[in-house]
């Protein structure tokens, strides 16, 4: 079974990404793993303050990931795998794929507006080191072109 992983996020590109990877997921028999990131604060308060602030963004992530799937859900009725990571982008996005070989391809989302966020930086520039393809859906794509490309 083919398993398309997005990185979520609030973007619209982010959501993009989640669209491709769920129609292809659909026509090919697969699924989808969910990828919610919540970045570690450069900041120390006191302890129970900081403590509260990241738990908050960690829920923040879990309920628009679980938004999401939720969605998936009632447009294609198969359930995506959702994952919360705590820390760098980049490591969870690696660690993540070296725990779950069965991953077939990564799927990013890239603004329409603004130059390429850091994930999608960092993943093409290591892309020939990546266990598995690497997707970018442009930000300008509209439903429709999602839809007839996926």
């Amino acid at each position: 079974m083919r398993i398309y992983m997005v990185v979520m996020d609030e973007t619209p590109e982010a959501r993009k990404a989640l669209r491709f990877a769920a129609l292809r997921a659909a026509r090919t028999g697969g699924a989808v793993h969910i990828l919610a990131l919540v970045p570690q604060n450069n900041f120390n308060a006191f302890g129970g303050v900081q403590a509260t602030i990241e738990q908050e963004a960690k829920d923040r992530a879990e309920v628009l990931a679980n938004s999401e799937a939720g969605n998936i859900f009632a447009e294609h009725g198969k359930r995506p795998t959702i994952a919360v990571r705590t820390g760098d982008p980049q490591a969870s996005v690696k660690k993540y794929l070296e725990e779950h070989s069965d991953i077939a391809a990564l799927v990013l989302g890239s603004s329409a507006e603004a130059a390429a966020g850091p994930l999608v930086t960092h993943f093409t520039s290591s892309a020939g080191g990546l266990p598995c393809p690497l997707y970018i859906v442009p930000g300008g794509l509209s439903t429709e072109q999602i839809d007839a490309l996926a």
